[in-house]
């Protein structure tokens, strides 16, 4: 399985009772509201004042934007990142992969922006030598497509595979859905029928080069 040169970012794992269970929900559906109202990623303080919790137990649960916007995504995204029908082949799988996806964007968009948004951010201030902050890591995608396409071995040699995998991962994304969306100001129905389109035309021309 391929391997990113940075682990993703992982979410940290949700209080699973009580008080701190509740403060952690109220904390995080309000970052996700305000993210849906306002279009841009709160600062934890801002979360803390909306929510009427202070600032320092909102720190205790998120200590950073890279911290909140990792678990925004996980709740944007959570479901969808369990691994495809191990008795589907590779082509199925992809396709259920990304159907199984694009509702989550449609519901979640504004949130997926967001967290492309700070990770863009968080790349120039890391140029600049101005990032306070542990990095958003993104990557999850990687191990989402490698568990579907892993069918293919017999059919791809590695190479070809790897070129699939690698391509794939720029379709699968919000990226693909927002170019699609502000570009051509394509509806959900045609905006998904072009992407599995996408999607077909890569595995159709890999699967004519096979093992070569």
């Amino acid at each position: 399985m391929p391997r990113l040169k940075l682990k993703p970012t992982e979410a940290p794992p949700p209080p699973s009772s009580g008080v701190r269970a509740s403060t952690f929900k109220l904390l995080l559906d309000t970052a996700m509201d305000m993210i849906q109202q306002d279009g841009h990623i709160p600062s934890i303080a801002e979360v803390a004042a909306r929510a009427k919790v202070s600032r320092a137990t909102a720190y205790r649960y998120f200590p950073s934007r890279s911290a909140l916007i990792t678990s925004v995504v996980d709740a944007s995204l959570g479901p969808v990142r369990q691994l495809a029908d191990d008795t589907l082949g590779g082509r199925e799988r992809v396709h259920g992969v990304f159907k199984k996806t694009f509702p989550r964007f449609r519901q979640y968009e504004p949130q997926l922006r967001a967290a492309v948004q700070l990770a863009l951010e968080q790349w120039a201030l890391q140029r600049a030598g101005l990032l306070e902050e542990e990095p958003y890591r993104r990557g999850h995608r990687v191990n989402i497509l490698a568990h579907a396409l892993a069918p293919m071995k017999t059919e791809l040699s590695p190479a070809v595979r790897d070129r699939l995998h690698k391509a794939l991962s720029v379709l699968y994304g919000i990226e693909s859905y927002a170019i699609l969306r502000d570009m051509w100001n394509l509806g959900d129905r045609e905006l998904e029928k072009t992407v599995m389109w996408m999607v077909d035309a890569l595995i159709d021309a890999s699967l004519r080069e096979g093992k070569r």
